[in-house]
């Protein structure tokens, strides 16, 4: 598992890992084409990390994950917002 990150990590400079965050919150909403949107905010932190899945997720509200994302930008109501995109995300 550990050589799985550290692939990811190496072949994209950008990504982050942080291991054993506690979610303070998890939200998940049905897009239109029959995908989750799946939004999670960490202990901590002030931004909102997001992932996208195929079927509904378990609530993840106090769990504590590991986590591989990186920065990106999304305009809500005019307005630029910083979020983290998630690429991996596993229960601690």
């Amino acid at each position: 598992m550990k050589n799985d990150v550290d692939k990811l990590l190496k072949s994209h400079q950008k990504l982050i890992q942080s291991d054993a965050k506690k979610v303070a919150s998890h939200v998940q909403r049905e897009l239109d084409d029959g995908w989750y949107i799946n939004t999670i905010m960490l202990e901590g932190y002030d931004v909102p990390f997001k992932y996208k899945r195929q079927k509904k997720y378990k609530n993840l509200k106090g769990q504590r994950v590991n986590l591989t994302y990186y920065a990106d930008q999304e305009t809500v109501a005019g307005f630029e917002m910083e979020i983290m995109k998630v690429v991996r995300i596993k229960v601690s």
